[in-house]
């Protein structure tokens, strides 16, 4: 968890609307060293290079980052920018020791910003949160990532989380740079909050679906009393995957004038899930209430359920991805900022990997590691 002030934690890339669309060497060039001048040797980009590549063949710690790095022929290092010595300019991998320095300096809320993916256009962006188990330390908690995730499963960017505090403060932060317009933001009950509304709405002229729960008691009381059963437009989804049978109901209701008291509301949505363990035959119901600005010619009830979905599959898309394919909560990263540096590197890769055409990233990371010196540069489109 940062243990500095949420001013310093929530500071992110002043320069991020000049770089969409730009070269990933062209946007880490926009980072500040964080280095101090004297004694350094190994050029800053160049470094970051070599950590985002060696991720991206399949390194999931520093010790592996720096092998791969020790191990780079003259050819990558210069595509990479590697430090030039001699008269025969011979190229020097920077180490892992300044591999980690660097990595744990590297202000986290400017790096994520320019290594993610661009939102504008996506259908919608999924927010939610992600704990870091590996980088709690003594008394010193686990670093908590709250990120933010197109429908398609590119990661925007991440922010941590300051000490003493929750997401809620973080959510402005992480969305502000970007331009949201016409995107719809979805998000979980902690974060169906008046103020996000107003910013998403208002603001950034984006739409919204949150997730209403008992920490809206009132707002959660009276969508409960909605007369759902006399609902007609509704929406049924079936489907059999992981050992399981999940059907979901989604009806949709018109909420305008009914005096829900929450900025922007226009319908809102009752999600019904049945499940069936199909190895032990256990069945399991929960009922979902959710809020939206978007009227019922913008979505159907089938939309609806699609965009909550959106948002439950970011658990199962980045963040189940990096503890299974990356080993992130096995991670012992723990010191600097380098816990979530090194998680916007693993989103970094995913992206990478799933822009190249690759569903299935433990797949896309065996592909690379067969040429591990020539693909990821390819792929990170480093000349």
């Amino acid at each position: 968890m940062c243990h500095q002030s949420a001013t310093v934690c929530l500071v992110k890339s002043p320069a991020l609307a000049g770089a969409a669309g730009t070269p990933l060497v062209e946007r880490l060039r926009l980072l500040p060293d964080p280095r101090r001048r004297r004694g350094v040797r190994h050029p800053f980009v160049a470094v970051l290079l070599v950590a985002a590549s060696a991720v991206v063949a399949g390194a999931r710690s520093y010790a592996a980052i720096g092998q791969w790095s020790a191990n780079a022929p003259q050819h990558t290092l210069v595509r990479l920018g590697a430090r030039a010595v001699g008269a025969l300019s011979v190229r020097v991998a920077p180490s892992a020791a300044t591999i980690r320095r660097v990595v744990g300096l590297v202000r986290p809320g400017s790096l994520a910003d320019l290594a993610g993916a661009e939102p504008a256009g996506s259908d919608s962006v999924a927010v939610d949160g992600k704990t870091a188990c590996g980088s709690r330390h003594g008394t010193s908690p686990a670093a908590h990532l709250l990120a933010a995730m197109t429908g398609d499963g590119r990661t925007v960017t991440q922010l941590q989380v300051p000490g003493r505090t929750n997401e809620i403060i973080c959510f402005t932060a992480l969305l502000e740079p970007y331009d949201l317009t016409g995107v719809t933001v979805t998000a979980d009950a902690l974060h169906t909050q008046r103020g996000h509304v107003r910013f998403l709405v208002e603001d950034k002229k984006a739409h919204y679906l949150l997730v209403v729960k008992a920490n809206q008691p009132e707002l959660h009381r009276r969508l409960r009393a909605l007369p759902w059963k006399d609902v007609t437009a509704r929406r049924y989804d079936r489907e059999i995957g992981h050992s399981r049978r999940e059907t979901r109901v989604t009806r949709a209701l018109t909420v305008t004038g009914l005096g829900l008291d929450f900025p922007h509301a226009v319908q809102a949505a009752r999600i019904l899930r049945h499940r069936t363990d199909l190895t032990t035959g256990k069945c399991s119901r929960q009922t979902i209430y959710a809020i939206t600005d978007l009227t019922s010619h913008q979505a159907s009830p089938e939309r609806l359920g699609q965009l909550a979905r959106s948002q439950w599959t970011i658990e199962n898309r980045p963040h189940f991805i990096r503890d299974t394919t990356f080993a992130e909560d096995a991670s012992k990263i723990r010191t600097g900022h380098g816990p979530e540096n090194m998680a916007t590197l693993r989103n970094l890769a995913i992206n990478t990997l799933r822009a190249a055409g690759h569903h299935n990233i433990a797949a896309g990371n065996r592909h690379t590691s067969y040429e591990p010196f020539t693909r990821p540069l390819d792929l990170l489109g480093i000349a």
